[in-house]
């Protein structure tokens, strides 16, 4: 593990139309010391994300073509595997970064003392880039107990400290729906608390109409976690998944422009 590397990992699906404004996001950074580790996730596009990863030819960029699809909780394992930095960061193929993103993360850590570190999410349209909500107000902090209800943790706006924990893995049985909460959660079992360096926000891309769908997919599975891989009470299970109802319902209704998308 190298101190002061950061090994950022970016799960790749049919990602041509995006992964370049991803790349470039992570070119712009203040704070130099990293490694991109791009996993493509055999995706069925002839090639055409693997072709405009290749464009870029900065050593600090790693390709990593999978023979089989293992989504993406199965495509950050793999990108995990390769990671030698001392901190770990997640950037999925379509999100972006603001150019002081690493230096500030890595600051924050240090300064804090802190092991988890979140930054605030700028939702835009996918296309335009236009800016389609106000960035929801995250909490200072979170534990396990909090994160049961509610989860202000996204992949590409976290990075955490491995020197200070260890390399956290993802559970492939999960797919690629609620993997990166049950992350989380196994995280916060053993580390007592995730900060919030909340002056920061990264762009994260969504499509029209998408976030109150997402969220009504997601109940299911959110209760398969409550229940079966985190063994919560039927009725403590019942609690935490009204919470994450209400605040997702807020979210929507009050932090996208017009109430919606």
């Amino acid at each position: 593990m190298e101190k002061g590397l950061v090994s950022i990992i970016t799960p790749m699906y049919k990602g041509a139309e995006f992964v370049g404004d991803t790349i470039e996001s992570v070119l712009k950074q203040t704070y130099t010391n990293w490694e991109m580790i791009i996993v493509d996730d055999c995706s069925p596009d002839d090639g055409a994300g693997i072709n405009v990863v290749k464009r870029y030819t900065d050593p600090r960029i790693k390709l990593i073509e999978s023979k089989v699809n293992k989504g993406s909780s199965g495509a950050r394992n793999i990108a995990l595997k390769e990671a030698k930095g001392q901190y770990i960061a997640f950037l999925d193929s379509d999100d972006m970064w603001p150019e002081e993103y690493l230096e500030s993360q890595v600051e924050f850590l240090k300064k804090n003392e802190a092991v988890i570190v979140y930054a605030s999410v700028q939702h835009v349209e996918e296309h335009t880039k236009r800016k389609i909500s106000t960035p929801f107000i995250r909490p200072k902090r979170v534990d396990y107990n909090y994160l049961l209800k509610s989860c202000p943790i996204t992949p590409s706006a976290t990075v955490y400290d491995a020197l200070k924990c260890k390399k956290y893995y993802f559970n492939e049985e999960l797919g690629s729906l609620r993997d990166d909460f049950v992350y989380w959660l196994d995280m916060l079992k053993e580390v007592p608390f995730a900060y919030g360096n909340l002056s920061l926000n990264i762009l994260y891309r969504v499509r029209i109409n998408a976030v109150t769908s997402g969220k009504r997919k997601m109940i299911k599975p959110q209760w398969k976690v409550l229940r079966t891989i985190e063994h919560l009470s039927f009725f403590k299970s019942v609690y935490c998944l009204i919470c994450w109802g209400v605040i997702g319902f807020v979210k929507v209704k009050f932090h996208y422009k017009e109430g919606r998308l």
